[in-house]
């Protein structure tokens, strides 16, 4: 063969070849592409637009998120803290031969994970954690190259494969933490891994003691074990541990010393051994001068506070409360650093506060109540700016506070009680703009309290018992809307109790006696609707009891060892105890054992005096009765029976009717009525075809009196307690548009020149709050109940994402989910409703709206849900033993739906698809009726 053609055959091989990578490579190039889109198709999530570049047109290297090597092939997802949801289609992405890193945690991923993880045999990098997975973790053994794992706060439960944990030996990072795992020892096989410079294995139920072989795990930089079960002392082993930075073992059992080992760990700066039951002196800890968090707190530790923490140039937080430390603080503690808090209270120290623990003006708070401290509040701390918490009450401080103090911008409490301060509390008291507490009691405080006082909108408590103050009670005090408790008792205040206290609409204890308080007792403390006690006792009041308070919803009343006359009013004797009424020998009553009985001769006479004014007024009272009726039954509504049906009336339809507005008019009558209130009145109305409404009549001008008496009947649809007027408008604008099947329909609304009838749907099972709680209380099993939840969480999903401009209830509640003939739930009360712009944001309102009352406890539900015994002693004990499991998985959604942070909280969308996974298994073949039927009219001939 000639050279050239030689050389003409091997330019044609290299084509070939050529031709064929480049084929090749395209197609893993499209592939790969194919696998990530696909993964995006599963996503639920319409919030973020991350994923936009994610198309057909674009080279998967440029997806965001996306970094390829050098061959241009898939080499990391970077996905964290994108608002992503759905399901993982682990199929697709361990189809991605290169991937070494896959990063998606702190995201709304729910569901089970597959076995198909396994396939990712080249992945280095592997982050799911602060999600909301369900089920077990899968197996993690043919992840041999895993550098770095992260499933805490995944939703994971039930028992942890340790056993593949072991087979990880190239992990330098490990966290599992916050998880309700199945309970275990401290699991062996992490002894194994002695690259680890990582671990965090917080609230993850381990118990048991943690292994002196922990010392072998030499690279650790961090070691969290906090909120476990583990018992016995903490082991030599863990001061082998020289390189450790952190080291938390906080809420737990550890009993014992502090090891003596543990000043060789020179790099240690958070220590945290809070909350056990350790005891000993804690001087091993004074070598460790690299410090910045020292948390001691809760458990018996004593001795004095080594003299070397004064010296310590990084300490920004420490906190030894409820131990038994004696002894001084040392004078420079804090000064160095940017100390941000100390919290020394209930010891039994000694000396004085140090001086300079603000001294780089970082200080926020400043804890040292309960112990034995002397001499004065140091002068330094005047301007100290960033102060937020004082707190020094219960010990034995002297002098005159700073000026300065009273006026910090920021504080938000200040704690001085039982001390031996004295001096007054200066005009500058209203430029505190932040507090919110303040507590004096039981020091030497004198002079009058400033009218400045009242500039402190912010104002929530005032304890000032057991001084000296004298005057007047500041006028203006009635401009602190949100005072809550006023404790004003044993000082020397004098003059009227100020009208202006009435206005103080957030109060619930008022504590006013002994002083010198005089004049009478004002009536517009009748209106504070949320006080619970009232103690007026020991003063110089005179006149009668105000009729008003009887309105009052009191625990407690103590008016005794005034001067007051009169009778008493026979609903405060209902709360009264033994004495509420004592010293007053002026006052009386009837049927009370402290009181004498009012005068029978003048009682006679004042019947006399009242049968006859009785009889007068009953002559005119019928005179005008009957000449009302007639006007009335000629031109106006009786708002206690029917309702007016002449005149005009302008009716708008959401729905197709075969009903007339007369029909609804002559059934507006006093025996239909099943509801009553201050904006109108819920009538039943059956119709001639059989089928029901319920009718609210809501008044365009507010009646004259009366508030919601009837107790959450049956009636399709209640109004809220005192409704007004705005409420129809947003109640009309919110339902009008509405089509589902979860949702109240409201069928039109009829008008008339002074009166609105809204005309709902009727069902017939009431609310879910009747069902729940009261006389009406039916057995429900986990079935109907899960039903109702998810029913309930249907309706919200399609306000929040079915609508085309978002509807906000900002009611909801049990009483406002109402039932009908199959228990099947409805939202209804849109009377609080938003309708969100097109345009704006959805996620904050500017005012706080729903109903005042109940709370629940969910922070305290999440610090009870440790174990998985501990979330089933939480559920309902009435639902069946088979069902709780379920329940204790809704529970766990419930949870999340109420994390602190916003960002964590899933959307409605997601809530529905996570009750969707815990779904009974009697539901699984019942066909959901389509929204379409919701539309079908009522009463078709």
């Amino acid at each position: 063969m000639s050279s050239d053609s030689f050389s003409g055959h091997l330019r044609s091989t290299l084509f070939v070849f050529t031709l064929l990578f480049f084929i090749i490579h395209s197609s893993s190039q499209s592939d790969e592409r194919q696998f990530l889109l696909k993964f995006k198709s599963i996503l639920t999530n319409s919030k973020t637009q991350v994923l936009n570049t994610w198309n057909e047109e674009t080279h998967a290297c440029n997806f965001t998120g996306i970094v390829c090597n050098s061959d241009e092939e898939v080499k990391e997802i970077n996905l964290s803290n994108q608002q992503l949801a759905g399901t993982l289609d682990f199929d697709s992405l361990c189809s991605l031969k290169s991937l070494e890193k896959m990063s998606l945690g702190s995201n709304l991923f729910y569901g089970s994970v597959s076995s198909h993880l396994s396939n990712c045999t080249n992945l280095q990098y592997l982050d799911l954690g602060m999600n909301f997975f369900s089920g077990e973790v899968p197996d993690l053994s043919p992840l041999t190259q895993l550098k770095f794992l992260s499933l805490n706060l995944s939703g994971f439960s039930g028992p942890f494969p340790w056993k593949s944990i072991g087979n990880l030996t190239g992990l330098t990072f490990l966290s599992l933490g916050d998880n309700t795992f199945d309970k275990s020892p401290f699991p062996s096989e992490i002894l194994k891994l002695y690259n680890l410079d990582s671990v965090y294995l917080s609230n993850c139920t381990i118990e048991g003691r943690i292994p002196e072989a922990i010392g072998d795990l030499t690279s650790l930089k961090s070691l969290q074990l906090s909120d476990n079960n583990l018992t016995g002392e903490i082991p030599a082993g863990i001061t082998k541990l020289t390189k450790l930075q952190m080291l938390e073992l906080y809420d737990n059992k550890l009993t014992g010393i502090l090891p003596v080992g543990l000043s060789n760990l020179l790099n240690l700066s958070q220590f945290d051994v809070s909350t056990n039951n350790l005891h000993g002196d804690v001087s091993v800890l004074k070598f460790l001068t690299q410090l910045e968090s020292l948390q001691l707190f809760e458990n018996s530790f004593s001795g004095e506070i080594p003299q070397e923490f004064g010296d310590f140039k990084f300490l920004k937080q420490f906190s030894i409360y409820k131990n038994q430390f004696t002894g001084e603080l040392p004078a420079k503690i804090g000064s160095w650093a940017e100390f941000e808090y100390i919290d020394v209270s209930e010891n039994y120290l000694t000396g004085s506060i140090p001086p300079d623990m603000c001294k780089m003006g970082t200080l926020q708070k400043l804890l040292m109540l309960q112990n034995k401290f002397t001499g004065g509040l140091p002068e330094n701390y005047a301007g100290c700016s960033s102060l937020i918490r004082l707190r020094v009450s219960n010990n034995s401080l002297s002098g005159q506070i700073p000026d300065g103090i009273w006026s910090l911008p920021n504080v938000s409490m200040i704690d001085l009680e039982m001390n031996q301060f004295e001096g007054q509390v200066p005009a500058s008291i209203g430029e505190a703009k932040s507090l919110t507490q303040l507590f004096l009691a039981n020091n030497r405080f004198s002079g009058e309290l400033p009218t400045e006082i009242s500039n402190v909108s912010t104002l929530v408590e005032i304890e000032l018992t057991g001084n000296q103050f004298s005057g007047e009670i500041p006028s203006s005090i009635g401009g602190l809307k949100k005072l809550s408790n006023v404790h004003l008792q044993d000082n020397m205040f004098s003059g009227a109790i100020p009208e202006s206290l009435g206005s103080c609409v957030s109060l619930n204890e008022i504590n006013l006696a002994g002083n010198s308080l005089s004049g009478q007792i004002p009536a517009s403390l009748g209106s504070l609707a949320s006080l619970n006690s009232l103690n007026l006792s020991g003063n110089k009041l005179t006149g009668a009891i105000p009729a008003s308070l009887s309105s009052l919803k009191l625990t407690l009343i103590d008016l005794s060892d005034n001067n007051l006359v009169g009778r008493v009013p026979q609903l405060l004797l209902m709360v009264a105890y033994n004495g509420s009424f004592a010293g007053n020998p002026g006052l009386c009553a009837d049927g009370s054992k402290d009181l004498r009985e009012c005068s029978q001769a003048s009682h006679k006479s004042g019947l006399i005096k009242v049968a006859v004014y009785c009889f007068i007024a009953g002559v005119l009272v019928l005179m005008l009765s009957l000449a009302y009726i007639l006007i009335i039954k000629l031109r106006k509504i009786d708002r206690k029976c029917p309702i007016n049906r002449g005149g005009s009336w302008d009716v708008k339809q959401f729905h197709v009717l075969k009903f007339s507005e007369d029909e609804i008019l002559r059934s507006l009558t006093q025996e239909n009525l099943i509801g009553k209130g201050g904006s109108g009145n819920v009538y039943k109305v059956d119709l001639k075809c059989g089928e029901q409404l319920a009718v609210k009549h809501m008044w365009k001008s507010e009646p004259d009196s009366g508030s919601w008496r009837s107790s959450r009947s049956s009636a399709a649809i209640l109004p809220k307690e005192r409704a007004r007027w705005p409420e129809y408008e947003a109640e009309v604008a919110a339902l009008s548009s509405l089509r589902h099947m979860n949702v109240v329909k409201l069928y039109c609304c009829i008008s008339s020149e002074d009166s609105n009838l809204l005309v709902y749907e009727y069902m017939p099972n009431g609310s879910l709050w009747d069902r729940l709680h009261t006389n009406k209380k039916i057995k429900m099993d986990w079935d109907v109940r899960y039903e109702i939840a998810i029913g309930a969480a249907m309706g919200l999903e399609y306000l929040h994402h079915g609508c085309e401009r978002p509807v906000l209830h900002r009611d909801v509640k049990s009483s406002n989910i109402l039932l009908d003939e199959e228990m099947k739930p409805k939202l209804a009360d849109f009377g609080l409703a938003k309708i969100v712009q097109s345009g704006k944001a959805m996620n904050s309102t500017h005012i706080i709206a729903g109903t005042h009352g109940y709370i629940a406890p969910v922070y305290w539900v999440q610090n009870e849900m440790r174990t998985k015994e501990d979330m089933v002693s939480l559920v309902d004990p009435n639902i069946s033993k088979d069902a709780k499991e379920d329940a204790v998985k809704m529970l766990s959604i419930a949870v999340h739906c109420t994390m602190k942070l916003p960002a964590l909280r899933p959307s409605m969308r997601m809530v529905v698809k996570m009750l969707e996974e815990v779904k009974p298994y009697l539901f699984t073949d019942i066909i959901i009726e389509k929204e379409g039927a919701n539309n079908v009219s009522l009463c078709k001939n």
